[in-house]
């Protein structure tokens, strides 16, 4: 832990234990109240054509397709590390799966898109889901893609076209209209925002954030009808929030990510909507070593430089302090509570669905540069 006083400027608290079971208020879902979620391993997905195993990826494709779960995608660094020059990958592979009555996620499709995908934006809805943009093919960059399943098969079609490419955006679907935005377009930082009509493929620009903020891998939700984003960044990470408020096509800000006083924040991290107005988020790089790091990866110099890439980019997955607290933003209330920790390497561009009464955490980033192969399962019951 001197490494990182010295290195990072900062001093980590790590906790050395787990539980299975987390959760310690309640959550509304449905006519349900739950006030557990007990954690186990799902599985792994199988590797990606013409590679021996999957070492997981982060930045995927997720979503819940009828009682189908469907996931693939993403990048990772297969043949060498971040800190030895490693390049990134990305992979055209998709995956349908299934939950056995072991929570265990067996895998009923394996097919490849004729192109690449990662850190576009996933949407479900009750006609599939929708990804957006987030392709290494430039000529497939801005696509929204439908995916669907018929009798266990995957299928999808391209529906539409955004005016720019995207990544690391958000993107939601209300009264079959997507709202996207943020993220990089056009290879860019970006806080544009827009509205895609799903029926007359139609696009109107809205008003956006006007604080000049880089907003990267933000998370984002639709509750009581309105459009709820936290956090995002670039060089410097942010743990706030704003309401879009669709009706008025206006921004307002709401509660920053805030548990017992102490800001948190979920950039790189999953969302789900639990109902109308709790939406539930797992990850998220911490603020102030991200913010160091980044700091010194783009000024120190030479051996400094050098030694300071040797430290951080060996140090553990808990050494980097990603969030692991199970949150639950209430609209209705503005607040934020935590319902315990997961048992396992806090994820960021890791796949996060709901299916019926669990939870599934898929794959993701648990330090820089290395992804986890590894599929849980939350029962929520």
């Amino acid at each position: 832990m001197k490494r990182l006083k010295k290195f990072l400027g900062v001093t980590l608290i790590a906790s050395l234990f787990i539980t299975t079971l987390s959760g310690f208020d309640s959550v509304e879902k449905k006519d349900k109240i739950v006030d557990k979620i007990l954690w186990q391993h799902g599985g792994e997905l199988p590797a990606q054509k013409g590679y021996k195993k999957n070492i997981g990826t982060a930045g995927v494709l997720y979503g819940k397709i009828d009682n189908y779960i469907i996931v693939g995608g993403g990048a990772n660094f297969p043949e060498k590390s971040v800190l030895e020059g490693g390049a990134k990958k990305t992979y055209p592979d998709i995956y349908l799966l299934k939950k056995d009555d072991n929570n265990n996620l067996q895998v009923i499709d394996h097919q490849q898109l004729p192109f690449e995908i990662a850190y576009g934006s996933s949407v479900t809805t009750d006609k599939g889901v929708y990804y957006i943009g987030g392709s290494t093919n430039v000529d497939n960059a801005n696509d929204i893609t439908l995916f669907t399943q018929n009798n266990g098969k995957i299928e999808y079609k391209k529906v539409g076209e955004l005016p720019f490419t995207i990544s690391d955006g958000v993107a939601v679907e209300n009264n079959n209209i997507l709202y996207v935005g943020f993220g990089k377009q056009d290879g860019k930082p970006s806080n544009r925002f827009i509205a895609y009509d799903l029926e007359d493929n139609f696009v109107k620009e809205l008003n956006t954030i006007n604080d000049n903020s880089v907003r990267n891998q933000a998370v984002a939700q639709v509750l009581d009808d309105n459009i709820y984003l936290f956090s995002g960044g670039g060089d410097t990470i942010f743990t706030d929030g704003y309401k879009y408020d669709i009706i008025k096509n206006s921004w307002e800000k709401v509660a920053p990510v805030s548990i017992d006083d102490k800001e948190i924040s979920l950039y790189g991290a999953s969302s789900i909507k639990l109902n109308n107005e709790e939406m539930l988020v797992i990850g998220g790089f911490d603020k102030t070593i991200y913010d160091n790091a980044v700091k010194n990866l783009n000024t120190l110099k030479g051996k400094e430089l050098e030694d300071f890439r040797n430290v951080y980019f060996k140090l553990d997955p808990y050494e980097y302090n990603w969030n692991k607290e199970i949150l639950i933003y209430n609209s209705n209330s503005n607040s934020w509570r935590s319902i315990g920790k997961i048992p396992f390497d806090a994820p960021c561009g890791a796949g996060l669905v709901q299916l019926n009464d669990t939870i599934i955490s898929i794959n993701g980033e648990i330090k820089p540069g290395v992804r986890t192969n590894s599929i849980y399962v939350g029962n929520i019951n």
